[in-house]
């Protein structure tokens, strides 16, 4: 379960600034990719700033491995991801370059969402058929 972040509570005790570690498990309907899973639960490390007009700012890391087949020669493999994304969250609605929150509470789910789907490669490649240096195409 992804948690969520209750502003006014926190404004009200004067913690503008804090973390959250959390696991959850991600759809393998986010996967575009023939035969390929999640194998691990997504790792998310967030790192939050509360500012004056109740903005907010997530900075998370987040985590995860894929396994099946490699998109060139079929062969069983698991590889493993991370990627860093900033999501800012302004009251009662955002403009598309940001994310909205009502009622003082944030919910993460659709900036979490969202990161894992742009960390998503577009097609998994094991060690033989993967780019020299062991990145991504």
């Amino acid at each position: 379960m992804i948690p969520r972040l209750d502003v006014r509570s926190l404004a009200a005790r004067k913690i503008y600034t804090g973390e959250l570690s959390f696991e959850y498990e991600a759809e393998d309907a986010l996967l575009d990719i023939p035969f390929v899973r999640f194998s691990s639960p997504v790792r998310v490390r967030l790192d939050y700033e509360i500012f004056e007009d109740n903005t907010v700012e997530a900075k998370a890391r987040l985590s995860f491995s894929l396994a099946g087949s490699c998109s060139r020669c079929l062969g069983e493999t698991e590889r493993a991801f991370e990627e860093e994304a900033v999501g800012i969250f302004e009251p009662d609605g955002g403009d598309g370059e940001t994310y909205g929150y009502r009622n003082g509470v944030v919910e993460l789910n659709e900036f979490i969402r969202d990161s894992v789907l742009s960390a998503l490669p577009p097609r998994l490649l094991c060690g033989e058929c993967g780019i020299p240096d062991g990145e991504q195409e």
